[in-house]
């Protein structure tokens, strides 16, 4: 039986077990948004406790795609050499090295990148009361965020990293562009899902043409946008099942477009959207939120309610929690 110890071999990559840290923004880059060495302390120690992988934080794409002044970027190639330094930090203690790769849309802010936000529409973030209005995207601008995607991708494989996944969740630009609550668009862009995710496919298209054949390529997918009128469950299981046919390598469950702030849910909150999405295609599916408990975990995949577990919080909170996990797991199974 499969387990969360079990190793997975994931598009050519393989990973020692099923653990997974998920994207956690530190806030440690400098003004630049370059990487820094508490950056890459923060991940390898993590990594250092066994993690199968490493998704790191959420990295922009464009400068004006930014959501804070301490985020880190992948917008030009002066990212390339601190990224290199954190990818082999990663990779040196024997964890599969990720970058997630992101655009915050209506979620930047005039002050921290000096320019007016993007979004689908001129609409202000519902999770973000004291935001800018921001620009609607023209076709140019559309065009341009998406060669921005495919650059940061190529710069992320040039840096050394294993895969790179793409942010389409936490109400950020692609998880907006989903959202009938942000996009009241009436082009190809706007209306029915299908339109609604197309600007994922094109996203997800540039970036394969931009790396190498076989390189994986994830996708961090809200699957619920947990407000009335929003994005629904089985829209995202259209998105997810049009994104997997597209080439993407894993789906990244998770949900609510104000992301996790507040939930207050209890136990394993976005495992129904993973399972329902798991049942939708044909590659693995990664579910994260509320699991802090190894033995929760490993059930998850045990189960059969998705193929890895991020575990957030609980090693945010504890950097030796995967080793911890493992040893309890490892415990549990010989006696």
């Amino acid at each position: 039986m499969l387990d969360l110890l079990t190793p997975l071999s994931l598009h050519g990559l393989t990973l020692r077990n099923r653990i997974v840290m998920p994207p956690m923004w530190s806030g440690q880059a400098t003004a630049d948004g370059l990487v820094t060495n508490g950056i890459i302390d923060y991940h390898r120690r993590r990594a250092a406790a066994g993690c199968g992988m490493i998704i790191v934080e959420h990295a922009f794409v464009h400068p004006r795609g930014r959501h804070s002044a301490t985020q880190i970027g992948v917008h030009a190639d002066a990212a390339i050499s601190g990224l290199g330094r954190l990818a082999q930090a990663i990779t040196r203690e024997g964890a599969v090295a990720c970058l997630q790769i992101s655009h915050a849309g209506s979620r930047a802010s005039a002050r921290i990148t000096g320019c007016r936000p993007l979004a689908p529409s001129a609409i202000r973030h519902p999770y973000e009361p004291e935001g800018d209005v921001p620009e609607a995207m023209a076709g140019q601008v559309v065009a341009e965020v998406i060669q921005a995607f495919g650059d940061a991708a190529a710069r992320a494989r040039a840096a050394g990293f294993h895969a790179v996944e793409i942010h389409a969740a936490h109400g950020f630009l692609l998880g907006q562009f989903l959202s009938p609550l942000t996009n009241r668009r009436n082009d190809e862009y706007g209306g029915p899902v299908e339109n609604r995710y197309r600007l994922h496919l094109a996203v997800l298209a540039e970036v394969l043409a931009r790396v190498s054949a076989g390189y994986p390529v994830f996708v961090r997918l809200g699957a619920h946008d947990e407000t009335p009128g929003g994005l629904e469950l089985d829209d995202a299981c259209r998105a997810a099942t049009a994104l997997a046919a597209a080439g993407a390598a894993l789906i990244d469950v998770s949900g609510g477009l104000q992301g996790s702030r507040g939930v207050g849910k209890g136990a394993a909150y976005f495992v129904p959207y993973a399972q329902a999405i798991k049942t939708a295609v044909d590659v693995p599916v990664m579910v994260t939120g509320g699991i802090g408990e190894a033995d929760l975990a490993d059930r998850a995949v045990r189960e059969g309610w998705a193929d890895l577990v991020g575990v957030g919080r609980a090693m945010l909170n504890d950097p030796g929690w995967a080793a911890k996990a493992i040893e309890h797991l490892s415990r549990t199974r010989a006696s």
